[in-house]
């Protein structure tokens, strides 16, 4: 999806973010790749165009824009942080052969049926959605294989 650098800073001035060259292009990326990056893959890949970017800026500024509700942290696994400029609630799917994150749709809703007595005492700040398997494009591969 293409957004343009007037509207991104739009979006940072609006939650008080001073709009650096390094914020933009970091929330740009964010948005137009919506793999769920991880900080070294935003980093080497933006590297090219700004010469000066550190792993500590991008590391400082996915934390500013988390803190603003402008991107989620994703922590799919224990040493895998991984960032998503789509904050509105859906689900990921992690396929264990190709390690793509893929999104789904959920229906908050439904989640109101799941029993969660065991949590009353409990104020919960977030609900996350979670599956992992084999995504259709490696089980094609997999079935393709088996067949030759």
């Amino acid at each position: 999806m293409e957004v343009s650098y007037e509207e991104l800073k739009r979006k940072l001035i609006e939650k008080n973010i001073n709009p650096s060259l390094q914020r933009l292009k970091v929330l740009k990326y964010l948005i137009e790749h919506n793999s769920h990056p991880t900080v070294d893959e935003i980093y080497t890949n933006l590297f090219h165009e700004i010469p000066t970017l550190s792993k500590t800026t991008v590391y400082n500024t996915l934390k500013v824009l988390a803190e603003a509700g402008l991107v989620k942290v994703l922590t799919i696994e224990n040493n895998e942080t991984r960032y998503d400029s789509i904050t509105e609630n859906h689900g990921h799917f992690k396929c264990d052969s190709c390690g793509k994150i893929y999104n789904f749709s959920i229906n908050v809703n439904l989640l109101e049926a799941v029993n969660f007595e065991d949590l009353t005492h409990y104020r919960i700040s977030e609900r996350n959605v979670y599956f992992k398997g084999i995504c259709p494009n490696c089980l094609k591969n997999i079935n393709m294989t088996k067949e030759d």
